[in-house]
């Protein structure tokens, strides 16, 4: 396997910093990618045939700095994102505006997202400090693509954290593997409790499955960007943390937290997902289904 480092900062990039080669193969045989876009702010991102998402870059900060997963809706088939980041170049708004292959309708501002994880301090959400500031591509195929984002040490409540966050993106699946991998020393010790969550747009109806073991959250909500199209559309959004010890749902911003007490260096093993209701999943009985199968 080839392991490359590519840095997320433009000047590096521009210093000669190069994607090892690929083999020759068509659009059409892949169905999962991910990249760095260096032509949008620093985002980082991912799709498989059935789902999409993107992480916040270096040039993003401030507008947000978030670790939150950001979720396109997408019909089921055709890769999309780099045709919409193509558009975006002549209409900014390009991909908020559903041209029949899905849009950008999830807001995740200061959050977790559709299913980042953090580090709970008396419990409460510790951020980074800063978004992703360097990747690695450590596996990509037409079936399937790894890649590591890297976040540097920041001070919080006198521990000092830092996250390798490892996102597994295979094709046929509504839901990727992330390993987030925090380092922490300081004042709390070196095991914390971590959790992967999900915000709760609390406005847009959000429906909770309450029967979900205790290991996993789900919910089913409208879409929560609206500012430059109309409603389109429901989404799910869920996580499953395997040998969780808690779930936590509320007052934290609104999210659901699925919690696992975590070793400093130790990955932090979960799994998220999403769909959208002008897909094959169309009701929230059938999202929360799906969940309450995985293992």
């Amino acid at each position: 396997m080839k392991k490359y480092l590519l840095f997320a900062v433009a000047a590096l990039c521009l210093a000669g910093c190069k994607q090892a080669p690929k083999p020759a193969e068509t659009t059409s045989e892949r169905k999962v990618m991910a990249r760095y876009v260096p032509e949008r702010s620093d985002d980082f991102v991912f799709e498989n045939n059935f789902i999409a998402g993107r992480l916040y870059g270096h040039a993003l900060e401030g507008n947000p700095t978030s670790p939150g997963i950001d979720i396109w809706v997408k019909m089921p088939g055709k890769l999309v994102a780099d045709e919409w980041y193509a558009a975006a170049q002549q209409d900014p708004e390009y991909y908020h505006h559903n041209h029949g292959d899905g849009k950008d309708c999830y807001k995740v501002s200061v959050s977790l997202g559709g299913g980042a994880s953090a580090v709970l301090i008396e419990d409460t959400i510790q951020y980074p400090a800063t978004n992703y500031r360097s990747y690695e591509i450590l596996e990509d195929t037409p079936e399937k693509v790894v890649f590591v984002l890297h976040y540097p040490a920041w001070e919080t409540k006198g521990q000092t954290i830092a996250l390798d966050k490892k996102i597994t993106v295979t094709a046929d699946s509504y839901f990727c593997k992330v390993e987030d991998t925090y380092t922490f020393s300081g004042a709390y010790g070196d095991v914390l409790d971590v959790a992967a969550g999900v915000f709760r747009h609390v406005s847009q109806n959000t429906i909770v499955n309450e029967k979900a073991a205790s290991d996993r959250y789900a919910i089913w909500e409208r879409a929560s960007d609206q500012s430059i199209e109309p409603e389109d559309g429901m989404l799910g959004v869920a996580v499953y943390v395997p040998n969780a010890d808690a779930v936590r749902c509320g007052n934290e911003d609104e999210h659901g937290l699925v919690i696992r007490k975590v070793r400093s260096g130790e990955p932090f093993v979960y799994y998220y997902g999403s769909c959208w209701s002008k897909g094959n999943i169309k009701t929230a009985e059938a999202w929360f289904a799906l969940v309450d199968n995985l293992k």
